[in-house]
């Protein structure tokens, strides 16, 4: 007995349904099963198209000589009538059987006994059939025998499903891992790589404002101005770096009865690079705050920053700093167009910018860095936003270590 032309080549989308179904280890047994429960020699999964007719699984004791991956002329199956019913097909004796008797399909393939079943994934769509065929007669088209094909045929398609999530898993495993490298291998050139010439260009800056000339003053300044701010993304890709490493970002948290002062100095830096904008300072730290400086005032930097960037120009940015009971809060307010509703819900999150964001506004990385450093003392970050209040960044850290942040 020998089955119709085989192809070797077959298309990718059908090479990865017949590997699917290979990687089903109950096929092999379900397909025993069939065999021994109806004295069917024969027993195949198949993968089922409008053009093809695909050989995935195989039981074999006939001798047919289909492999999986080998096909058929799905013109000459009855599995294609299968298909276009949407029911199971089968006789007992095709010999004896007068819709069959005279059926192409028996005659090509020599059989007298034949059952085949749709296999549907739980979404309804169709897969191919799960269908026996053997040259003597048997019993296969009474209600036990379609009923265990049925329950078969929804078990794999049901199996086929969680092949699919199990390989969309993996894939997206696998897409993280490379991602993973890349980010590694552009951390790496950032933090070692950039450092040598960012420090070069620093240097040559305040060489240039050493000068007397007016020209090289103008060009010096805008030439620092870059540095710190090539040398802020720096290290702020470092943070993240380190941060997901560890168990978070390190801090060193130690007492400081200096803090204002200190803050003074962020924001002078600041409004030396925006001398257009109204920076408004309001301070009331009168006591001793635990806390790592270096941080809170990059945390002040970022903010402040950010508002910069996205509020309006013509009306003022403010910066307030106290001490309220347990708590040190820093907030950093502006105007202008309030954040959008989906956009609060990310804004904290790594990489990311809102879509009007201009070109060359920096990495996505600030207010992630923030949220990252407020985590590191224990405290809390919130932002509101709306177009009569403006929108306004808050930070509330414990003045000493063990009080309990509630959020």
């Amino acid at each position: 007995m020998a089955p119709g032309a085989l192809v070797n080549d077959l298309p990718e989308s059908i090479a990865h349904d017949v590997a699917a179904v290979a990687r089903i280890s109950a096929v092999p047994s379900i397909l025993r099963i069939i065999c021994d429960n109806t004295g069917m020699r024969f027993a195949a999964v198949a993968r089922v198209t409008d053009g093809t007719w695909t050989a995935c699984a195989v039981e074999d004791h006939i001798a047919f000589g289909l492999l999986p991956g080998g096909q058929l002329d799905v013109h000459t199956t009855l599995c294609k009538e299968s298909r276009a019913a949407g029911m199971p097909v089968s006789f007992d004796h095709a010999s004896e059987d007068a819709r069959y008797r005279d059926h192409h399909t028996p005659r090509i393939y020599n059989i007298q006994s034949y059952i085949s079943v749709p296999i549907i994934r739980p979404d309804g769509s169709y897969f191919g059939n799960l269908c026996a065929i053997d040259p003597s007669p048997n019993m296969v088209s009474d209600a036990k025998t379609i009923g265990m094909f049925q329950n078969f045929a929804e078990l794999i398609g049901r199996q086929l499903v969680l092949e699919q999530r199990h390989e969309e898993t993996e894939k997206a495993l696998h897409d993280s891992r490379q991602a993973t490298e890349l980010r590694d291998q552009f951390i790496a050139v950032l933090g070692h790589d950039l450092r040598n010439p960012v420090a070069s260009m620093r240097a040559i800056s305040e060489t240039m404002l050493r000068r007397q000339d007016a020209e090289m003053l103008k060009y010096g300044a805008r030439l620092r101005a870059n540095a710190r701010r090539m040398a802020r993304l720096i290290d702020d890709v470092l943070d993240l770096a380190r941060g997901r490493m560890g168990s978070g970002m390190g801090v060193d948290i130690v007492p400081l009865t200096d803090l204002e002062p200190r803050l003074r100095e962020v924001v002078a830096e600041l409004r030396d690079s925006h001398a257009a904008w109204n920076i408004i300072e309001n301070y009331a730290v009168g006591e001793a705050v635990e806390c790592d400086l270096g941080r809170v005032q990059q945390l002040v930097s970022n903010l402040l920053g950010n508002a910069l960037a996205y509020g309006d120009p013509a009306q003022a940015v403010t910066v307030n700093a106290k001490v309220d009971g347990n708590w040190l809060e820093l907030s950093v307010c502006n105007a202008g167009t309030p954040i959008a509703p989906s956009c609060l819900a990310r804004i904290f999150e790594p990489y990311w910018r809102p879509a009007e964001s201009k070109p060359g506004g920096g990495l996505g990385l600030g207010l992630h860095i923030c949220a990252m450093i407020v985590k590191a003392h224990d405290g809390t970050l919130h932002v509101s936003s709306s177009a009569e209040a403006g929108t306004c960044f808050t930070a509330r850290l414990p003045v000493r270590k063990g009080v309990t942040a509630i959020a």
